[in-house]
């Protein structure tokens, strides 16, 4: 609650008033009520007992309400002793004691008088007679409850109201506004973000960047006429930026701007999504041309039809079905472009991505190498970097990273300097930074035997080995025996960016995959449980090989795999038992000539790989300049598969 005043200055003062003040007044009000009815609990009795009680000189005032025929009793303090079983053993200290009924025929006047008469005059009692008015009390006990219950309920759904998002009662938590849309429009003045903060994304920026020339120049495209387009779709994977993007458009747009999430239209109540999705769409259309940008789209443009609660009355199919209607039905929609970011396009329904409702699919991919020299530019503007860092080596250390991972890799690196009592921020802290955010905390005070050590350095020894032998496999970056989260010991590499990849490269990291556990049965003579996660890399390897690139001679050139989601919930096999078991069969052979190929490449540099192990338990770390002292240069794939191609 606010009231507005005018101040000498002549601008309105705002003076609120906290309605938590009310709601304790209110209670206050029933405690009085309650509790002035008085403390004490007086027992009933009957007639001939007040006469007895009289007789015996106990009494010492009767108050009688004439138009409630009933009287109170009050015993003499020196005679309340006689009646303690009648009130559980305990004399009470408040009066009226006793209460007795009577009918409209009775006569007080007449009957007290005559009894008082009755008594000497020790033991005569006070006789009070009055009228009990009930109107304020009956009006607490009709209106107060009622009211209290209604304005703690409209205060308990105000507290929902105000939480992230409008709550569940949209905005001002009003309970009448439920149907009413929790979009925000986005102020100018508070949207510091612009296309210039946004590093990387060439690609995506441009198609974004050309949106929002869309709404700024419409005349430059519609001459021609051609139409605004109605919906652009942000694909990626989690923080390579999307919603970036569309803070971005926010900042540099010139027109209302309006930003929700997916989940804002799912509510418990039927009905209120496709409510919220055309209030949505009618505030929209009145501030045209503007921006609708929906983040996480997923959680209500999920396929129909394949949700597993097989309901004929489903309440996110019918907000889906609103937002198509919306999107692109019969209802003009023009000057309102709809912007929506999602991790998860397969399980969108087709009939939101088609043209005229998403016109276009913007991929926001994982950045590149030169992307990602953009991207810690970015972030690491305000910190203290020392002189020698290589910017373009940490780039190359971090294949694979999303903008977001980036983000963290250099805040990670600010508190490892900052915990050694550094100066500057050094190119090992990014480092250790890296290897903190993939693999973990380092465990140094892991108990770990003599034997399990040895174990582990033969392993790590047989990766480096591997992949420093053979043309494909990935470069070595280091080794180390240091436990870090579930992974015992860990060999780093700086793997190459490669959008295709052909059997001998998959066959050579394979190879290099699998070298840890052939290195333990050479040494130890049995293989142990730390190849485990290795195990499943390289089935996982071999059975793409087989069922979906076509890389098997018996199976032949077929792909089982589904990148459309058509199938969805289909529990057939798109192939027969007997393929089955001959790409069972074909895996096993794969994965046996791997192993046999890996088991000779050891077998005939086991001096060499055995070194390694012996310096990695001296240093615990090892890099690539060590190994290459023990197995020379690193053998390199030929000039023209190495050279990546300019643009």
């Amino acid at each position: 609650m606010a009231e507005k005043k005018s101040n000498k200055n002549g601008k309105q003062k705002v003076i609120r008033i906290n309605l938590t003040w009310l709601y304790v007044l209110l209670l206050l009000g029933m405690g009085f009520l309650v509790f002035s009815r008085g403390g004490s609990n007086p027992q009933k009795i009957e007639w001939p007992e007040v006469q007895e009680m009289i007789q015996n000189g106990d009494v010492e005032k009767i108050e009688f309400i004439r138009n409630d025929y009933q009287g109170n009793i009050k015993i003499k303090p020196e005679r309340l002793g006689k009646y303690a079983d009648k009130f559980g053993g305990q004399v009470p200290r408040k009066s009226p004691h006793f209460f007795f009924l009577v009918s409209d025929k009775f006569n007080p006047e007449e009957t007290f008088g005559l009894l008082n008469e009755s008594l000497p005059t020790a033991s005569r009692f006070e006789v009070v007679l009055k009228n009990n008015d009930h109107m304020w009390s009956n009006v607490l006990e009709w209106i107060l409850w009622p009211v209290l219950l209604i304005l703690m309920w409209v205060w308990m759904f105000r507290g929902i109201g105000k939480g992230a998002g409008g709550g569940g009662f949209g905005p001002g938590g009003n309970p009448f506004s439920v149907g009413k849309a929790t979009g925000k429009l986005a102020d100018k003045t508070k949207v510091n973000v612009t296309f210039k903060d946004v590093a990387g994304l060439y690609g995506a920026k441009e198609e974004v960047m050309e949106i929002v020339d869309f709404l700024k120049n419409p005349k430059k495209y519609t001459s021609l006429g051609g139409k605004i387009p109605k919906g652009a779709l942000l694909v990626g994977p989690p923080g390579t930026g999307k919603t970036l993007l569309a803070k971005a458009v926010a900042g540099e747009a010139n027109v209302p701007f309006f930003s929700i999430s997916g989940s804002d239209f799912v509510e418990m109540f039927v009905g209120v999504g496709a409510s919220r999705v055309r209030d949505l769409f009618q505030q929209a259309k009145e501030k045209a041309p503007c921006i609708v940008f929906i983040d996480e789209i997923d959680a209500v443009g999920r396929a129909r039809g394949k949700n597993a609660g097989w309901s004929s009355n489903d309440e996110r199919e019918n907000t889906l079905n609103a937002l198509l209607t919306e999107m692109d039905g019969f209802g003009t929609n023009s000057g309102v472009i709809v912007l929506a970011a999602t991790n998860r396009a397969d399980i969108l329904d087709r009939a939101l991505m088609r043209a005229g409702r998403f016109d276009r699919q913007i991929h926001v991919d994982l950045p590149e190498l030169k992307e990602r020299e953009e991207i810690f530019q970015v972030h690491m503007k305000g910190l203290k970097i020392s002189p020698d860092f290589d910017l373009e080596f940490m780039a190359k250390h971090t294949p694979g990273f999303s903008g977001a991972d980036i983000a963290n890799v250099c805040n990670e690196a600010a508190l490892t300097a900052a915990r050694r009592n550094k100066p500057m921020i050094d190119r090992q802290d990014f480092l250790d930074a890296v290897d903190r955010i993939i693999g973990g905390l380092e465990k140094r005070g892991s108990i770990m035997t003599q034997a399990e050590k040895r174990s582990i350095a033969h392993h790590e020894a047989g990766h480096a080995t591997v992949s420093w032998l053979l043309p494909y496999a990935n470069p070595l970056f280091k080794v180390t025996l240091i436990p870090r989260g579930q992974a015992l010991g860990a060999a780093w590499y700086l793997p190459e960016e490669r959008k295709l990849w052909t059997r001998a490269q998959m066959v050579d990291e394979m190879c290099s995959l699998i070298g840890g556990r052939v290195a333990e049965e050479i040494v130890n003579g049995q293989p142990s449980t730390g190849a485990q996660n290795d195990l499943e890399r390289l089935t996982r390897m071999a059975y793409g090989m087989v069922q979906y690139y076509g890389m098997s001679d018996k199976v032949g050139l077929v792909s089982f795999y589904d990148s459309t989601g058509a199938r969805g919930f289909d529990i057939t096999k798109p192939y027969s038992e007997k393929t089955a078991e001959l790409m069972d069969e074909e895996v096993k052979r794969i994965i046996r000539e791997i192993h046999d190929r890996t088991y000779k490449i050891l077998t005939e540099h086991k001096e060499g790989f055995m070194q390694m192990a012996a310096l990695l338990l001296e240093k615990e770390v090892i890099f690539a300049e060590d190994v290459e002292k023990i197995l020379g240069p690193k053998v390199l794939p030929s000039e023209d598969e190495r050279k990546p191609e300019q643009p």
